[in-house]
């Protein structure tokens, strides 16, 4: 059983938060190995001073889908404020961090760039380093493992709060890796409970730990491991299944040809994966209410699947065999206004929306992966 950083404080083994006063950047991830709130845990434990509490995208609770802004409110069962920094602020204000002397993250996250937690991880930082406040992290596992990096490093010019940083779309830390990545720029001193009994190779369901929902849309582990490439079909009029119980795991279009895509894309003999053809009604979202025409991707063996080199192959496919109905999605996703498509922030790069060929994307991505992959050594804190 894999350790986490909340349950080695609970546990006595650190005193990071000893005579602290402290807000939680926190979701319903945040849990122990026997499912209980860390709020909760640590209230019980008093464990310092609990005196705010915090929410990334989807809110606090959870409770909120993708994009929609989330109100700061006080929970009355707590007696907490309870801040929202996705809305009006993405990152806390001095009003907010007013009266404490540290700030701890929480939240399992995905290992993948444009999940927004690790966006809202480093502006955290950026507060904390301008207020002198100590940023705490208490480490969890990436779910997905930490020996697979993939995608091309995201350039400065495509930074934005679907990439602060630049990574690869599958960077392979933890989210304790990244605070110690992310000190040099945000100037935060970032303290990392660490996990005990944490290896790279292991995946989610290798900790003994369980599954909470890191976000209404990634409900398994299994869709965890095809999202950082399918995730960018959410950047093209095809539905990336949204409003389904599979998204990300199934895609589709009314127009969409089922059995042709599927048949191009197995001739294309991915590693790890195969193809069904399928049809799905999304309750939200893209093409609410209309009947879709679509494919379910399913894992065969999750090591040997390259997720990225994935979802760039269904979108080629998508492209080819659909010329008069397929396009990008023409806003630039997430509020930002302009005029790059969403596709481009997504891959960090043009050259997907310009046509080049997938083959050669593949393969600058793979030589930029290798490139972060020496960058990222002198920040891991786990073999």
């Amino acid at each position: 059983m894999v350790l986490t950083g909340l349950e080695r404080i609970v546990r006595g083994e650190t005193v990071v938060l000893k005579n602290r006063t402290y807000g939680l950047v926190t979701n319903p991830t945040g849990v122990d190995s026997n499912l209980v709130p860390n709020w909760q845990i640590l209230r019980q434990a008093k464990v310092g001073r609990l005196a705010a509490l915090f929410g990334p995208e989807h809110g606090w609770r959870g409770d909120t889908q993708d994009e929609l802004a989330v109100e700061s409110s006080r929970d009355p069962g707590l007696d907490l404020p309870v801040y929202s920094l996705y809305g009006e602020q993405r990152c806390p204000t001095d009003a907010m961090l007013d009266g404490l002397d540290s700030l701890v993250f929480d939240i399992q996250d995905v290992g993948v760039r444009f999940y927004t937690y690790i966006s809202t991880m480093y502006l955290c930082m950026e507060a904390c380093g301008r207020r002198g406040l100590d940023f705490i992290v208490l480490d969890r596992p990436n779910p997905v493992n930490g020996l697979t990096v993939e995608g091309g490093i995201l350039p400065r010019e495509l930074r934005s709060f679907l990439g602060i940083y630049s990574l690869p779309i599958r960077h392979g830390l933890t989210v304790g890796e990244l605070a110690k990545l992310f000190q040099r720029d945000t100037h935060c001193n970032a303290e990392v409970v660490t996990m005990d009994g944490w290896h790279r190779c292991q995946h989610f369901d290798d900790t003994g730990l369980p599954w909470v929902l890191p976000s209404p849309n990634l409900p398994s582990l299994e869709t965890a491991l095809v999202y950082p490439g399918m995730c960018l079909v959410e950047g093209t009029n095809v539905s990336e299944g949204r409003g389904t119980t599979r998204p990300f795991e199934t895609f589709g279009a009314p127009w969409l040809d089922a059995d042709g895509t599927v048949n191009a894309l197995s001739d294309l003999t991915l590693p790890g994966v195969g193809f069904r053809a399928c049809a799905f009604t999304p309750t939200y979202g893209k093409y609410e209410g209309e009947l879709c025409r679509g494919v379910q991707v399913h894992v065969r063996d999750r090591n040997a699947l390259r997720a990225v080199p994935l979802g760039l192959h269904v979108i080629d496919v998508l492209r080819r065999l659909h010329p008069q109905c397929f396009d990008w999605r023409q806003d630039a996703g997430d509020g930002r206004t302009d005029n790059r498509p969403m596709i481009d922030w997504l891959a960090g790069t043009h050259r997907l929306r310009a046509g080049h060929p997938v083959s050669s994307i593949i393969e600058e991505f793979s030589e930029e992966a290798a490139a972060f992959r020496e960058i990222r050594e002198p920040y891991l804190l786990y073999r």
